[in-house]
């Protein structure tokens, strides 16, 4: 009989017959080619008890691989790793305000952020992590202190058991128990001082939210019970006669009662009439007159044209005919006087046309006394009323400087002189302005002498600039109703130092006087000091100047740009000069001597070549370089007092007639003579006139025909 073998053994008869065990299994791979004949014999004989692993196994290609060469499987193909992110854009453009032009960006950013954790542990050598691990050293030696004294108390304690333990043993055993005592005691007395753990460092700021409930207040209901109402059964019987006769009586008191009240009705509408009199005299008088506002105002107007139809005469139809035989001199038709009785104390300080109604104008009232500072008022006239401003406002400080937008004429710009600016809303029934600059806004810090509305920037929003003696020229943008400011420049005098404390070398502030934009080029202005220079600035510059000019010895009143001319601006100053330049030029190109200080000067709006100017002593001047380079075809006395002053011209942008404002509150109207309004040459400058100056010449020329 055959013996049976165990499992085990019959496993290892196995591995000995087909090769080593699973541990190597890699080893008849190894010499499985050279003995490949036995192991397709052993399979053979063994048949199905043969393992899968122990067989050889073919290696399989794919029918589209390459078969390359020894010398191509040995080459070598090196690849550099950059920091470069493939992913990054390479074509960003940015617009250039500098160039004025979309410049390509050099620098892209390469980082690339996978994954960010914010932690709560700080560094040990840090400040922070001293300072917790000195803590929690402190924390620590208070620790063993208050153990070792627990210990202590618990070994005294257990020394009194083992002495009444003792009493009761042997004499023999005493001795050794309390030996056993004394060792137990002395090792009670001095325990090991326990191991402290170290414990995390925390970060200090990783706080946890924390949150209370606060107690409710408990529901209290509140009732009230009234009264039952009063009730009472009726019950009746009704028939057909008793309803007629009910019928009846009802229509008989009906007449009755209308018998009584046509007296008391007639007593009741004289009553009435005599109340309702009086009510329209006392109580209905201002919803009346809001009522009849504009109606009042029209007849206003009426009535005066009818007292003043002379003056509104010659204003339509009246030229001068003596301008034939004067050698081309010309004069000026004083017209309307405009006054308003609580300015007669009150310096004109400002005046501006409104562009869109051009018989109304603005006119701003304060003081060029420093030394006697009042309130000042911001008063608008028309031509069709002399009498009567049409609106009236009245502000804290002295108005020194105004400008009414160009696409919106019911919006004005205020300068005052205690460094505010404010816009102003003629739609609106308040005499407060809508908008103003305070200390936290960055007002001046010194009287704002001059304004001017600019185009809207590129977020549409409506903004005007300042120059004040603080030297700033601000920019002023009208933000979310509110007013913010940004500094474009900052004048400073230079070659000017002075002496500070320590010997420190303090930097003199250029006090800008009047500032004037060019008309067709945006970002350039030019700059009046008081110091008498002109400097020609950039708003794309903040430091820098683009050009300075030694205009004038004293204070530059006033700078324009001429309307036609691009090259071409005016100065005047009160050296008693006037000064005429080309900006790519450091000298000027006319000088005019005035014989007194000149208050201002202005181009006029229908010729490149004509320009007013008035001066203190009383007198307005005006200029055709076109016909006289030399000297003024017309200087005539406006003001007649010796105490007054004449301090600002303003042309009309259609009519031809100029505003003069006084040191008394006075505003005079003139008309111009032919002489003073002659057009250039052939109309050569007629295309470049404004469609309404040209429709109101037009106007003009028919009136005087069918005049004559």
């Amino acid at each position: 009989m055959r013996k049976a073998v165990p499992a085990k053994a019959g496993d290892k008869q196995r591995q000995n017959q087909n090769g080593p065990p699973g541990g190597k299994a890699g080893q008849p791979r190894l010499y499985g080619a050279l003995t490949k004949k036995r192991d397709e014999d052993t399979s053979t004989e063994v048949g199905e008890g043969v393992d899968e692993w122990s067989t050889s196994k073919t290696v399989v290609k794919p029918p589209d691989q390459l078969e390359l060469t020894e010398a191509e499987l040995k080459e070598e193909f090196t690849r550099v790793l950059t920091a470069n992110n493939p992913h990054a854009p390479r074509n960003i453009v940015r617009y250039s305000f500098k160039e004025r032009a979309y410049k390509p960006i050099s620098y892209v950013d390469q980082i690339a952020i996978h994954f960010s954790l914010n932690g709560n542990m700080i560094l040990r050598d840090s400040d922070e992590g001293r300072r917790q691990s000195l803590r929690l050293s402190n924390a620590s030696e208070k620790a063993p202190s208050e153990s070792s004294a627990v210990v202590s108390e618990e070994a005294e304690i257990k020394d009194e058991k083992g002495t009444e333990d003792t009493q009761a043993a042997e004499e023999e055993e005493a001795e050794g128990a309390e030996a056993a005592e004394a060792a137990e005691a002395a090792e009670a007395e001095e325990p090991p001082p326990p191991k402290v753990k170290e414990k995390k460092l925390a970060n200090q700021f990783n706080f946890i939210e924390r949150s209370s409930r606060t107690l409710d207040n408990p529901l209290r209901e509140r009732a009230s019970q009234s009264e039952p109402t009063p009730c009472k059964n009726f019950s009746a019987n009704a028939n057909q006669w008793e309803i007629y006769d009910a019928y009846v009586e009802e229509l008989q008191k009906m007449e009755k009662s209308k018998e009584k009240e046509k007296p008391k009705a007639q007593i009741g509408k004289k009553e009435e009439k005599k109340r309702g009199k009086k009510l329209t005299s006392l109580e209905l008088q201002s919803d009346d007159i809001t009522k009849i506002s504009n109606a009042a105002k029209i007849m206003e107007r009426m009535v005066n044209q009818n007292i003043f139809d002379d003056i509104a005469q010659d204003f339509k139809y009246f030229e001068d005919a003596s301008d034939e035989y004067r050698d081309h001199r010309g004069t000026l038709l004083p017209l309307w006087k405009f006054q308003y009785d609580k300015t007669k104390r009150l310096a004109v300080t400002a005046i501006s046309w409104n562009p869109k109604y051009k018989d109304l104008f603005a006119v701003g009232y304060g003081s060029y006394d420093f030394m006697k500072q009042s309130q000042g008022m911001l008063v608008l006239y028309t031509m069709k009323n002399p009498t009567f401003p049409e609106y009236v406002f009245s502000s804290e400080s002295g108005i020194m400087c105004l400008d009414i937008h160009n696409d919106h004429p019911h919006l004005m710009a205020v300068g005052f002189y205690d460094g505010n600016v404010a816009i102003y809303n003629f739609k609106k029934a308040t005499s407060q302005p809508s908008y103003k600059s305070s200390a936290k806004s960055g007002k001046h810090t010194d009287p704002v002498w001059q304004v001017k509305w600019q185009k809207d920037d590129m977020d549409n929003n409506l903004n005007f600039f300042s120059v004040s003696s603080d030297g700033r020229i601000v920019s002023w943008t009208l933000v979310k109703n509110e007013l913010v400011h940004t500094d474009v420049i900052k004048l400073s005098a230079e070659g000017t130092t002075m002496q500070g404390p320590e010997g420190l070398q303090l930097q003199t502030v250029g006090c800008g006087t009047s500032f004037d934009f060019h008309k067709k080029i945006d970002y350039l202005f030019l700059v009046g000091t008081e110091e008498g220079k002109i400097y020609k600035c950039s708003k794309c510059y903040s430091s820098q100047f683009l050009d300075v000019f030694e205009a004038h010895h004293m204070a530059v009143d006033s700078v324009s740009w001429n309307p036609y001319h691009l090259k071409i601006f005016i100065s005047c100053s009160s050296d008693w000069t006037v000064k005429i330049w080309d900006h790519t030029i450091k000298t000027p190109m006319f000088i005019y001597d005035l014989n007194a200080a000149v208050g201002d000067v202005a181009w006029s709006p229908y010729s490149s070549t004509v320009f007013a100017a008035v001066t203190t002593d009383g007198k307005a001047h005006v200029f055709d370089l076109n016909i006289n380079k030399y000297e003024a075809l017309c200087t005539q006395v406006v003001v007649a007092k010796k105490k007054n002053k004449i301090t600002h011209i303003q042309f009309n942008p259609v009519y031809p007639v100029v505003i003069i404002g006084d040191e008394r509150g006075q505003v005079t109207c003139l008309k111009l003579s032919p002489n003073l309004r002659k057009m250039p040459k052939g109309f050569a400058c007629e295309a470049s006139l404004p469609a309404s100056h040209t429709a109101g010449i037009a106007a003009f020329d028919r009136r005087r025909r069918a005049r004559r």
